[in-house]
């Protein structure tokens, strides 16, 4: 019989027991997965080590370790010390680089899945990445490389056609560089590239004034895209993607064109889950949304430039709502970030076709423009979002600007949106803007259990004491507040005023939701000590008088 249980090295049956129950592999495969959820710089250490310890490890450890890559530079630095220096920032070769050279960098090469090249404190220079380009085996430089971002100089452009790979998925370009001008060559590698990596599924592509279309409508299979300017044709083309889900769009200043409008009114975007839309003007963006219709659950706009008057970005809001499926949108942003001078108040007619979004999560309105929001809007929009997460609306600040919405408004937006958890918005608090504290409960006692976080804009106060008790009977369960952040500084004389008496509301908040919290730890006790004498007066009585003997006399 025990026999059965041994091998020929004498095994004893219990380790044989163990090695069925977990593999080498399964054990190895364990620690590696352990050691994987570090923190990066204890991670590399502990992988480093492991790689030192057995031959068993050496191999998963070496790969883990060079995954995934944030420069050239521990490439080029793993090479024999008499190849490189590091010269004024700029890393540089000191000699020819000879085959034994290229055998130890074969040894990771290999390995890299992942690259991402960021601007570092040094550059390679160019004789090194005109030496790497320049192996004696086959390109790709990286032959397993998955995920590129290439973060490079300009001048060193032409070489990533050394680095994309057939099975490259992400591919990220950005060669902006202030004052550089990219030459036709640039336009023709990227154009070439597409043939080198078909499988790309996610897209990213920055350089002034390179145009990316060409290359877009080369992949069928793109999930994300985000690009400047691009022609009409790659519109249509990306239109038509079913895999398409996320899309960041710059628009030309010159609109689509009448013919691309027809195109766009049949099937568009049908998988789109979020779409990101960035205008100079309104212009190009009433041209885009004119004839779509589509379903995204996130819609971001930027318009750098708001400078005309509000009945035309209340026209484009309009073509916004009409274009997407109501049911559906769950996150909306529309901000614009540059003051173009104008005078123009957003009235609050703007908001109310957004009001149409049931199932609206998330508005965030910011604008360089007064913005004037009153009561029976605020009311109307919390009525329409009942699952309503986070609201902002930030206008430009001024002090000729009237805070039109009153507490009333905000408390029924409070009573409207119970998931309510983030707020910026500016109010008039002169309802409870005093010295002392208020002997009545507010508004029958209700308390929103959700806001945690709310930002009060440009909203002016004389006396915190006031609204503070009111804050922390409404929202008893708000940690932070806001009040004249540091973007009123630039903006107005009084800033440190406010500012201070923002900061004092906050601290006695958190105090009078200790003191409530006290209070109502207090009325539980005495709740409880009355029904536990209600309980013994009812037990007593049944088992035969107050004295709590029992009656014998039967």
């Amino acid at each position: 019989m025990e026999a059965e249980y041994s091998n020929n090295s004498g095994t004893a049956p219990s380790l044989l027991a163990s090695a069925r129950t977990m593999s080498i592999s399964e054990l190895r495969w364990n620690i590696f997965r352990l050691v994987n959820l570090w923190e990066p710089d204890a991670r590399k250490k502990m992988l480093l080590a492991l790689a030192l310890t057995c031959e068993s490890f050496t191999g998963p450890a070496l790969d883990l370790l060079w995954q995934e890559l944030d420069e050239l530079g521990p490439l080029i630095r793993c090479l024999p010390s008499s190849l490189w220096k590091l010269d004024e920032q700029e890393l540089e070769f000191q000699r020819v680089m000879t085959f034994d050279d290229w055998s130890i960098f074969c040894k990771y090469n290999h390995r890299v899945h992942s690259l991402h090249m960021k601007y570092t404190s040094y550059r390679v220079g160019n004789e090194i990445w005109g030496t790497l380009c320049c192996p004696p085996f086959s390109l790709p430089l990286l032959p397993n490389l998955t995920s590129l971002a290439w973060y490079a100089p300009r001048e060193a452009f032409p070489y990533i056609r050394s680095f994309v790979t057939q099975k490259l998925t992400t591919l990220k370009i950005n060669t902006y560089y202030p004052g550089l001008k990219l030459g036709p060559s640039v336009q023709s590698i990227l154009s070439c590239i597409p043939m080198l990596c078909p499988s790309v599924s996610h897209f990213e592509f920055y350089a002034e004034p390179v145009d990316a279309s060409i290359a877009l409508q080369c992949w069928s299979h793109l999930i994300s895209a985000r690009t400047g300017g691009i022609s009409d044709a790659a519109i249509l083309h990306l239109s038509n993607l079913h895999s398409l889900r996320e899309l960041y769009l710059e628009l030309n200043s010159t609109p689509i064109t009448a013919d691309t409008q027809k195109l766009l009114q049949h099937h568009a975007f049908s998988a789109l889950h979020k779409l990101d839309i960035t205008c100079d003007t309104l212009t190009p963006l009433d041209a885009f949304f004119e004839t779509l219709s589509i379903a995204p659950k996130i819609l971001f706009i930027m318009i750098v430039f708001i400078d005309e008057e509000d009945s035309a970005l209340l026209a484009s809001i309009s073509r916004i709502s009409n274009a997407c499926a109501y049911s559906a949108l769950e996150r909306l942003r529309i901000v614009n970030n540059i003051d173009a001078g104008s005078d123009t108040s957003i009235r609050a007619a703007v908001f109310q076709p957004l009001c149409a979004f049931r199932n609206l999560r998330e508005l965030y309105f910011g604008v360089e423009n007064d913005v004037q929001l009153d009561d029976a809007t605020l009311s109307q929009m919390a009525k329409a979002w009942p699952l309503l997460e986070e609201l902002a609306i930030r206008g430009k600040y001024s002090v000729s600007s009237p805070h039109n919405v009153t507490l009333n408004a905000f408390v029924s937006l409070l009573q409207y949106c119970p998931c309510l958890t983030s707020i910026y918005i500016t109010l008039d608090w002169s309802a409870v803007d005093r010295c002392y504290i208020s002997p009545r409960i507010p508004y029958q006692g209700f308390a929103h259990k959700a806001l945690s976080h709310a930002d009060f804009g440009s909203s002016r106060i004389r006396y915190a004491t006031g609204v503070a008790a009111f804050i922390s009977a409404i929202a008893p369960k708000l940690e932070g507040i806001v009040g004249w952040d540091y973007d009123c500084h630039c903006v107005f004389e009084e800033y440190d005023k406010y500012s201070a008496r923002w900061k004092a509301v906050h601290r006695m908040v958190k105090a009078f939701r200790k003191v409530r919290e006290q209070e109502r730890g207090m009325v539980l006790s005495a709740e409880d000590d009355v029904v536990s004498d209600v309980s013994g007066e009812e037990e007593s009585e049944e088992y035969g008088g107050s004295d709590g003997g029992y009656d014998l006399d039967f």
